[in-house]
């Protein structure tokens, strides 16, 4: 198990600078948009460069996971982000920045389907959503260490943007030289590669207590059941249809909860309530270590609880803090406002948060598994990226309450979903969940 847990926190190091490079950018936005001189558009242009590369990262990184391997996928993340992080901190100009953000988002949206794909296949049922959970908690932590770094760096002169932005460089090397030391997929191995004795290697790396018999048997299992599923409808068939509507909801929910609107925008709101730029900046490091804490929280529970119940109090969270702090807006009540953002943080975190990239992750069958990850990952980042875009020009047109007035009706959308279709995937073996969601020929 110590192994198992060693590949599974390096492949989950993705995260950890996909949480990074995710917010990073909120310490440095403002003094950006004063250099350049740009105007609303632009401005969301260049917040959103990220995102909108994430985008593309997430529609074509099921191809190399499925072609080169989740192994060479997760190294070739780690060398855009410190292609990114370098570029980004040297521009000179808007254009130039737009493009080294775009590249470390390939490199983002890729690791959203890489890396839990690869959790997910390496972990035994009972252990998965912890094991899987960890690219989630690799997120946050990300996240936590960027909001205190900037805040570190921050007023240290007219550039300490740049140097906001070069630091993900250290752990971009770190996490590609720490991936050379994982094996590959073992279900990658038997059903793509077709490499059996290389598969049995690792299935029996995995579990070092197994006999022969016992691998072979687990092997065979794996392969009747890519068997079983082999289609020529292609990936957009009625046979996928119930696992595509999953992956399609539960991404577009997690982004109209306003989540990374929030965290990219989290100084500005702040300041909206009247602290000052210091302040808002350490306000803004509480929501990392909210989001850590309430991370753990989540994790603990996945297993125990189920993805389901989980998705369950997230909903009921959302609610009740975006619907605070529409109020707090509308009646200018801004002494709450810090508190109902950390509240809807520690909603996410146990939620969503904790759930989605698990929840991808275990219900495609293996043949269409890499583009499930990429199609519920896109889904996720294409609204990820509008939201960004327009989160500035929103609340400048509209009042504030207004726009966490529309989050909130969205997570009541969310909860009549998870009643009526989220089915529950706690402790189901890979392969039987082909069955439980009708997907088997």
């Amino acid at each position: 198990m110590n192994r198992l847990l060693l590949w599974s926190i390096t492949s989950a190091l993705a995260g950890f600078l996909f949480g990074f490079d995710t917010v990073v950018i909120s310490g440095a936005e403002q003094k950006i948009q004063a250099l350049w001189g740009l105007s609303g558009s632009m401005h969301g242009w260049a917040m959103s460069a990220a995102l909108w590369g994430t985008v593309l990262g997430s529609l074509i990184g099921g191809w190399p996971t499925e072609v080169l391997g989740r192994k060479k996928t997760l190294i070739s993340i780690g060398l855009l982000y410190l292609v990114s992080a370098i570029w980004s901190a040297l521009a000179n100009d808007v254009y130039s920045f737009i493009t080294a953000r775009f590249i470390g988002g390939i490199g983002v949206g890729i690791s959203t389907v890489a890396a839990p794909l690869y959790i997910s296949e390496i972990s035994p049922p009972e252990k998965r959503g912890r094991l899987a959970g960890m690219f989630q908690f690799n997120i946050v932590f990300g996240i936590l260490v960027a909001f205190l770094s900037n805040a570190l760096i921050g007023g240290s002169g007219e550039s300490d943007w740049r140097w906001m932005l070069a630091v993900e460089a250290i752990p971009a090397v770190i996490y590609a030289i720490m991936c050379l030391q994982i094996p590959e997929s073992p279900r990658w191995l038997l059903t793509k590669k077709g490499d059996r004795s290389e598969g049995l290697a690792v299935l029996g790396m995995i579990d070092t207590e197994a006999s022969e018999e016992t691998l072979a048997g687990r092997a065979k299992v794996i392969e009747e059941a890519d068997e079983a599923q082999v289609s020529t409808q292609g990936f957009f068939s009625g046979r996928l249809q119930v696992p595509i509507l999953l992956a399609f909801l539960i991404a577009f929910f997690n982004q109209l909860s306003g989540i990374n609107a929030i965290l990219y925008f989290a100084p500005r709101i702040f300041e909206m309530t009247g602290l000052g730029e210091k302040a808002a900046l350490l306000q803004s490091v509480g929501i990392g270590v909210t989001n850590l804490i309430f991370t753990f929280v989540g994790l603990w529970l996945i297993d125990r609880l189920g993805r389901r119940t989980l998705l369950y109090i997230g909903s009921f969270g959302y609610i009740l803090s975006l619907g605070l702090c529409a109020w707090a807006f509308y009646s200018d009540n801004f002494g709450i406002v810090p508190a109902c953002i950390f509240a809807f943080i520690a909603a996410h975190a146990v939620g969503q948060g904790a759930v989605i990239w698990v929840f991808i992750s275990e219900i495609f069958p293996n043949q269409f598994r890499a583009h499930g990850q990429s199609l519920g990952c896109a889904t996720h980042w294409v609204f990820a990226a509008t939201l960004t875009y327009a989160f500035p020009m929103l609340v400048t047109e509209f009042p504030p309450g207004a726009v966490f007035l529309f989050f909130c009706v969205m997570m009541v959308l969310q909860l009549i979903w998870v009643k009526l279709m989220v089915p529950e995937t706690k402790g189901v073996p890979l392969e039987e969940m082909q069955r439980k969601l009708g997907v088997s020929s």
